[in-house]
């Protein structure tokens, strides 16, 4: 099954309508944003972060802020929190950086969501040169995402 299926099997099943649309490679994020022509707040990062323990989460992160690592400490709960290096999130996931979405892992961790992530969004979708369209809500209900502050 490809990036692409997974995902749309994962989103069926959790009642997500997304849309996947092809574009060009893109040399940065704004460059992702303006082929999408959407603004950059609404292409969504999604960060693979490993916990203390060992287990991860996801960070949904709009595309023009940052994580705030002590925000999303505090909101996990947790003193320590790191991204991996790309063959971990690959092993954690079953997607490579760039294409990394929460939807059809495989492994479902558990979603932390920036209060700022709304309307219609784009994201990975499993493969490059794809991007997966969605409406924030929906996405963030059906993933039973916690929406904080995580970001500057």
């Amino acid at each position: 099954m490809t990036g692409r299926e997974r995902v749309q099997a994962d989103a069926d099943a959790r009642g997500i309508q997304v849309e996947f649309l092809e574009r060009p490679a893109a040399r940065s994020l704004e460059e992702a944003a303006a082929l999408m022509n959407l603004p950059a707040s609404s292409v969504i990062k999604t960060l693979v972060v490993k916990r203390h323990d060992g287990d991860f989460l996801f960070a949904l992160v709009p595309g023009d802020r940052q994580i705030s690592w002590a925000k999303l400490r505090a909101v996990v709960g947790v003193n320590k929190l790191q991204l991996p290096d790309a063959s971990v999130a690959l092993e954690a996931t079953g997607y490579e950086r760039g294409t990394i979405v929460p939807l059809g892992s495989t492994t479902a961790w558990p979603v932390y969501a920036d209060s700022r992530v709304a309307g219609r969004i784009a994201l990975g979708a499993g493969e490059h040169g794809v991007s997966a369209l969605a409406e924030a809500g929906q996405l963030l209900t059906g993933l039973g995402a916690t929406v904080a502050d995580i970001t500057d």
